[in-house]
């Protein structure tokens, strides 16, 4: 919350590129849906402490439920 977009998208990159090196597995707990799910393999969405959707982040980028609550469409 309030990091400068220039610094959020070099956080992004530097994830990105940790998990593309290393292979490393990361867990990201992200506001920014479309963002995380830009970077994501799968994903969890979570309501009130609970997952209420769960699945691959391009099925999730697509699913119309997430798109109307969570992506701002």
């Amino acid at each position: 919350l309030g990091i400068a977009p220039l610094l959020v998208k070099a956080i992004f990159e530097q994830i990105v590129a940790l998990n593309k090196t290393t292979g490393l597995t990361i867990l990201l707990v992200e506001q920014n849906a479309n963002m995380a799910l830009s970077i994501a393999d799968y994903g969890y969405v979570m309501e009130t402490g609970e997952i209420i959707l769960e699945g691959e982040a391009k099925s999730l980028a697509k699913n119309e439920e997430v798109r109307k609550a969570y992506l701002g469409e």
